[in-house]
């Protein structure tokens, strides 16, 4: 088996091995890969050792390494941090992995790259954790929808979600049916808490996912990231007054 790690801010990953095939994810700076498949010398079917997640993307987004990275990795928290690769800037999105980072330099592979930030602090208590994936959420406040996007520049219901959890150190699933599996459920919307998930379903099947900010108030991506008004049949939209989403569950991921 061989592996590799994300050099590019955002890789693109598609359905099929062709750019003009749907883009079911991105994959950020510094997020590890198993590579499963190679096809036409340029295309790489890889699985994300983040979540599992499957699809193709050229081998110009990697660099190959022999075995797995096992040293933990900080997390950049800023929307967008600058790092200097080889010598030359590079724009890196909130939830990236610097590997091997000692001192403001580390490597990948063969690359060297230093970073002047500060990595997002780790954090253990229920309400420091809430409180810091609140902030890191609001931040995104009218950045685009785009489908399978985890960046600022564009981002999903799922991807959003995971992308601010991700940032606190809580790792979360890719796609919304999938978030909805983990965590431990909430019965009453009246019991929710800021950090808790609530899922929406369309003739049973889970479609999207947003982040509470209480009982009555969500942040979501639909359309851009936004906070609507939400009650126990789901999410009314703030600037048209009509419902959007039907509510299906809640369950709380941070630990108590």
């Amino acid at each position: 088996m061989k592996y590799g790690i994300i050099t590019v801010p955002a890789a693109p990953v598609r359905k099929r091995a062709n750019h003009r095939k749907e883009m079911v994810n991105q994959l950020l700076f510094g997020e590890q890969v198993a590579i499963l498949e190679v096809k036409h010398k340029e295309w790489f079917k890889v699985k994300s050792l983040y979540d599992g997640y499957k699809g193709w993307i050229t081998w110009h987004m990697l660099q190959e390494i022999e075995e797995q990275v096992v040293m933990p990795p900080f997390v950049t928290e800023d929307l967008l941090s600058v790092i200097s690769v080889n010598g030359a800037p590079m724009h890196i999105p909130m939830g990236s992995f610097l590997w091997n980072l000692e001192k403001g330099r580390g490597t990948i592979g063969n690359l060297d790259y230093s970073y002047e930030g500060v990595p997002a602090p780790r954090l253990e208590s229920f309400t420091k954790l809430q409180a810091a994936i609140v902030m890191y959420a609001k931040q995104w406040l009218n950045a685009p929808y785009l489908w399978g996007g985890k960046t600022i520049l564009g981002v999903d219901c799922s991807g959003f979600v995971q992308t601010i959890f991700k940032t606190a150190g809580i790792p979360l699933q890719r796609d919304a049916w999938q978030q909805a599996e983990q965590g431990t459920e909430v019965p009453d919307l009246r019991d929710a808490q800021a950090g808790d998930l609530a899922f929406f379903n369309d003739k049973e099947e889970i479609i999207h996912v947003g982040l509470l900010l209480g009982p009555d108030k969500i942040i979501h991506s639909s359309g851009r990231v936004r906070i609507d008004p939400i009650d126990k049949k789901g999410i009314t939209n703030s600037d048209t007054g009509k419902r959007t989403h039907q509510l299906r569950l809640i369950k709380r991921v941070l630990p108590q």
